[in-house]
């Protein structure tokens, strides 16, 4: 029901707060309407709360904190990562996944005017954020047979641009059924003496109330019921500006459903003690982030016996729950972090003033204060050149050029086993048609041939070749590798000499065409088991 100015200035004035409606005669009808419905909305009682906590040094001295136990990826046995594979696969496919992408910044950071998930960071094919996105999804799509729902978590400022282009680019090929988006919740932002600001519009100068509004903005807006009517049991929650995220992963969604645990979330290691990245713990007892801003200096670069940091998990904000854990999170309410910004206002005389320091608080929840609770969840990690890229800032780390140097390296890496596919079918090819037909100007030119496609080989085996081989953790492909690529480097250039020395001076075709046939197969049993390997390191990522 539409509010009254008079009972609008009756609320604020018992509030204290009078200054919100100093600029109403001056505004137009619509944004004197927006204005009353704005201060309809708040809660006052929470928010005077909300003031009240800036007030307050918070204080971690009482908390216990621990190391928090997670799976590492690479390091997981065949058997387990079968398991988990096969559970997490089987849910997809039975339609019991979804996706959730928080995306409801704008690009300004980055010098773009639009959303965030509508950047362009600078690709050959140009393509923005959201078709990267989509591309995943699809992929996942094809091979489960299935089309995952997607949820997309908008802001106030860009749902509308949202939303625009996706129906400009026809939701880019996907089921526009499948894709619904919904506004998270915003909060008022207030000067230092807890006088609620008003914008350059006339209107309450609001920001976004954090990641962690995502469960109540997900109830609120019946997400979780459009779920569970599809049969959706889980959800993925990550954010729009990490390029190389994985929204579908079997293997995180398997390690659930064995351990029965409702949350999930992937960690990576942290780059050095004091990088600035929170970091999973055990906090009294309970899953956590804690922020590098509450872990000591000595806690931070404590390691163990092999090593490695105590406290190096670093939360990628990649997060998996349960549509239930949703649900019951969406029914407390986190805790808010305060944030000391510079925010510009309109004053009482309608002047718009700029600040030069820090002047305003705005209040946000964190995604990872709903893992409190919760009394156990899993933690995954994984490697960060595969799974995180984010897009923050203009220039430097985390920037365009960051990430998308990170997703060239990662997708050609993962490509490589169509360039050793199309170079040893080649070669097979080529062989098989000299043994039918054979000169020797052909002959040189196809051992030329040959060697180049071996050197390719050697190279990619000698780059991939370790990292392969921790990411699978499989020894018998380690055995197998190194056998076959001894075996196939002594046995080209064994057979390289010796097809030259017998078409030129022995002359024996049928010898020759043997020893042919002989490199041909040993070039496809090479090529097949590096690309063994490369799927079974893809299945990961």
């Amino acid at each position: 029901m539409d509010m009254s100015y008079e009972e609008a200035k009756t609320k604020v004035k018992i509030q204290n707060q009078e200054q919100i409606l100093a600029n109403y005669d001056k505004l137009d009808d619509n944004t004197k309407k927006e204005l009353r419905e704005q201060i309809n909305q708040i809660d006052f009682e929470s928010f005077n709360k909300l003031y009240s906590s800036t007030k307050e040094k918070i204080s971690f001295e009482n908390d216990i904190i621990e190391p928090i136990s997670y799976i590492e990826e690479a390091k997981l046995s065949e058997d387990d990562f079968n398991k988990y594979l096969k559970l997490g696969e089987n849910a997809i496919k039975n339609g019991q996944y979804s996706v959730v992408t928080m995306a409801g910044g704008q690009g300004t950071r980055l010098g773009h005017c639009g959303p965030k998930g509508t950047f362009d960071i600078g690709l050959d094919s140009h393509k923005s954020i959201f078709e990267i996105l989509v591309d995943n999804l699809k992929v996942a799509n094809e091979k489960y047979n299935v089309v995952i729902p997607w949820y997309i978590m908008t802001s106030k400022e860009n749902d509308a641009q949202t939303q625009e282009y996706f129906e400009k680019n026809n939701f880019f090929e996907y089921d526009k059924n499948s894709i619904k988006f919904f506004q998270q919740g915003k909060l008022p932002m207030c000067n230092e003496q807890g006088k609620i600001l008003v914008n350059e519009q006339g209107v309450i100068k609001e920001a976004s109330d954090g990641h962690g509004g995502i469960f109540q903005s997900m109830k609120k807006n019946n997400i979780t019921t459009d779920m569970e009517k599809r049969g959706v049991k889980w959800a993925f929650i990550g954010p729009v500006d990490n390029v190389l995220v994985k929204m579908v992963d079997p293997i995180l969604l398997g390690i659930m459903i064995d351990k029965n645990v409702s949350a999930g979330g992937k960690s990576v290691v942290k780059a050095n003690p004091s990088e600035k990245v929170g970091v999973f713990c055990k906090r009294n007892g309970k899953p956590g982030v804690v922020e590098y801003t509450e872990i000591s200096k000595e806690m931070a670069e404590k390691t163990d016996k092999d090593g490695e940091l105590v406290f190096g998990e670093s939360h990628i904000n990649c997060n998996m729950f349960s549509v239930k854990a949703i649900e019951d999170v969406a029914d407390k309410k986190l805790p808010y972090h305060i944030a000391h910004k510079k925010a510009s206002y309109l004053d009482e005389n309608g002047n718009v003033i700029i600040p030069e320091k820090p002047n305003a608080y705005k209040f946000e929840s964190f995604i990872f204060d709903a893992f409190d609770m919760l009394n156990d969840m899993a933690i995954l990690r994984v490697k960060r050149e595969d799974e995180f890229a984010p897009v923050k800032n203009a220039e430097g780390t985390d920037s365009p050029e960051t990430a998308r140097a990170l997703y060239k390296k990662f997708y050609n890496k993962s490509n490589a086993k169509y360039i050793l596919f199309a170079v040893s079918s080649l070669i097979f090819i080529g062989a098989m048609g000299l043994v039918i037909d054979i000169d020797k100007i052909t002959l040189i030119i196809y051992n030329f041939a040959c060697t180049t496609g071996l050197c390719i080989f050697d190279a990619i085996y000698n780059t991939q070749k370790g990292d392969l081989i921790k990411e699978c953790n499989i020894e018998q492909y380690d055995v197998e590798h190194v056998m076959f690529n001894s075996i196939l480097t002594c046995s080209s250039r064994f057979i390289g000499f010796s097809l030259i020395l017998i078409v030129g001076i022995i002359d024996n075709m049928v010898f020759f065409k043997g020893l042919l046939a002989v490199i041909a197969i040993l070039v496809l049993i090479y090529s097949r088991i590096i690309i063994n390997m490369e799927e079974k390191k893809t299945m990961k990522n």
